[in-house]
């Protein structure tokens, strides 16, 4: 069971590389800091060095953090120490340090890319799967098969494809845009190549959720329909069905890929009947036909049909590799584009364009943490880096209580030559708080959705 500590492990590193951020940038500037701390409530574990000025500090609770500096806020300071205090400090210091804990998270994520980018990675071909029935890229003219070998937003120019990962991506980015995108692709056994505009357009902002690549019809890259480890006492097991068979036809439908095997399994349970379909397989190059009586079951309350098997093969994949400079390029680039598709998805989300139901919380992303682990360490790392963004964008809002709030303070005293009055900061600060209750609550009623729908 790796989520708990999955999700352990990655909010104590990113909350850690935060406050190390805030910690750094206010030694460098001069400022002495007393305690630097990950976790809230009692010390579970603290230590200070003898040439160090600071406590490290280890919390009960891995929720949060803090760095506390010398301030003349806070308690009093000896005049001969008040050169070091944070609230002493030139206006361009003190933004700096408040800004070095979201910058220390969005370095880290560029690093992590990088590194990935780096060492190479895994990644599916971008070969097409049979796209869903009734979505933009059937309508498109997609039948699955197709080889993505270059794609272009609009009318820009046409850029290589690696991975089927890169195209999703693009995808993704496109459709929160409203952007247009045309794929170069070629047929997987002739050759022949041909240009495919998918009008994601079409689908409008509100309903850029997680369902978008339903909407858009690609769901994942191409597998052969094979037939993987089968359950005890279910469908498959009952009709003899055997790992590595290899499913031609149901029916009168001939199969093409796992992607619209494990569709064809769905609906036959989706009338709420049970019923014996004749399946012709290939297995060990001989072809034969089997009877197969799909078993019902239900998921978020609908009708669904199984066969108590794994459903298709392992797709193709390639070696992603980039060298020294381009990896950190592409790892910035990353970064970037990430960061941006954050702060519009928010933005969609503050005027009602995008659902809210993006907005996911602690029990949502220690579900990530752990199947991202067990997925590996690099999926891990990606996860982590994702993380990282939302953690640095998330602290760079212009809420009160967050860093980017502070930062908005710093930029009314640099227009205005003083700080805010004591009475409006404290309306703010409640105002603030009040916004991310309001939030948090959201996040966890959508994750309590998740789980329970």
């Amino acid at each position: 069971m790796l989520t708990i500590p999955a999700f352990l492990l990655a909010l104590g590193l990113l909350i850690a590389i935060h406050e190390y951020g805030h910690y750094r940038a206010a030694v460098a500037c001069g400022v002495k800091v007393l305690r630097f701390s990950v976790g809230f409530g009692k010390p579970v574990l603290r230590w200070q060095s003898k040439t160090s000025e600071t406590e490290f500090v280890l919390g009960l609770f891995p929720l949060g953090g803090y760095v506390k500096m010398l301030d003349e806020r806070e308690g009093p300071v000896a005049a001969d120490q008040r050169h070091r205090a944070f609230n002493t400090q030139p206006l361009k210091f003190r933004a700096l340090i408040v800004a070095a804990g979201p910058v220390a998270n969005l370095l880290l994520a560029l690093l992590i890319y990088a590194a990935i980018n780096w060492a190479g990675v895994e990644q599916a071909k971008p070969i097409l799967a049979s796209p869903v029935a009734g979505s933009v890229a059937e309508r498109a003219g997609l039948r699955g098969g197709e080889v993505v070998k270059q794609v272009a937003l609009n009318s820009d120019e046409f850029v290589d494809v690696k991975s089927f990962e890169e195209l999703r991506w693009t995808l993704t980015r496109a459709a929160l845009d409203g952007d247009a995108v045309r794929l170069l692709v070629a047929d997987q056994y002739s050759g022949r190549a041909r240009e495919v505009r998918l009008p994601l357009e079409e689908i409008q902002a509100n309903e850029v959720d997680a369902q978008l690549s339903q909407k858009i019809g690609l769901l994942g890259p191409l597998t052969a329909p094979e037939i993987g480890e089968i359950l005890p006492g279910g469908a498959a097991q009952k009709a003899d069905l055997r790992k590595f068979d290899k499913v031609l036809q149901i029916e009168s439908v001939v199969v093409i890929d796992g992607q619209q095997l494990r569709a064809l399994i769905r609906q036959a349970g989706s009338d709420g009947t049970v019923r014996s379909q004749k399946w012709r397989i290939e297995r060990e190059g001989q072809v034969k036909d089997v009877f197969v009586e799909v078993q019902r079951s239900v998921e978020n309350g609908q009708s669904i049909g199984r066969i108590g098997a794994y459903v298709g093969a392992r797709p193709e994949t390639t070696i992603v590799r980039y060298g020294l400079i381009d990896g950190l390029a592409s790892g910035f680039v990353k970064t970037w584009e990430v960061s941006g598709l954050t702060l519009r998805m928010m933005g969609k989300m503050l005027v009602g364009q995008a659902s809210i139901k993006n907005l996911s919380g602690p029990l949502t992303i220690a579900d990530y943490a752990g199947k991202s682990a067990n997925l590996g360490f690099t999926s891990y790392l990606t996860f982590l880096a994702l993380i990282s963004i939302s953690l640095g964008v998330l602290n760079l809002l212009p809420l009160p209580v967050l860093d980017g709030g502070h930062l908005m303070y710093y930029l009314w005293e640099a227009v205005t030559g003083h700080p805010p009055a004591d009475a409006w900061m404290d309306r703010l600060q409640r105002g603030g708080v009040a916004i991310l209750m309001v939030m948090m609550s959201v996040a966890i009623f959508n994750d309590l959705s998740r789980i329970l729908g």
